[in-house]
């Protein structure tokens, strides 16, 4: 698996990416400190209190309009409420969201995900962008967008 970094402030991305991947069978791994990440991602409240980023990294996943000092990467996927996000909501039905992937990505292994909708459930208390970010991460790491709502649940 690619190494991977979650910036974040409490928000428990981190924690849901771990067990997606886990739910799927895919080791945990972690980036050494040595190792520029194969994929950063920066939750909602680490970018509002402008949290230190490593100076490079393949993918960055962000929430839309983020501005300041951003890391070098070969590619920036954002996310958020703006209809320019590449990752945003399109609607909620009580618990769950519908996760809208506006523009086709690259996962960090080089794969293509096509333009699609997929549900995502939140669980009581959970943030919907927080959510949106791990769904994000998953996507990014190779999760097929159909498999990203039961592996968050």
């Amino acid at each position: 698996m690619e190494c991977f970094q979650v910036l974040e402030a409490g928000e428990g991305i981190e924690a849901a990416v771990l067990r997606g991947l886990t739910a799927r069978g895919v080791p945990r791994g972690g980036c050494s400190g040595e190792n520029q990440p194969a994929l950063l991602v920066v939750s909602p409240r680490a970018a509002v209190r402008g949290m230190r980023m490593p100076r490079q990294c393949r993918t960055v996943l962000l929430p839309g309009g983020m501005g300041g000092v951003l890391p070098r990467a070969a590619s920036a996927v954002s996310y958020g409420v703006s209809p320019r996000d590449s990752l945003t909501i399109s609607s909620r039905e009580g618990d769950t969201l519908w996760a809208a992937l506006q523009r086709e990505l690259v996962t960090v292994d080089g794969r293509v995900v096509e333009r699609q909708e997929f549900p995502l459930v939140l669980a009581p208390g959970e943030e919907e962008l927080a959510a949106l970010a791990a769904a994000g991460a998953l996507l990014l790491l190779g999760v097929p967008p159909e498999e990203v709502g039961t592996a968050l649940t």
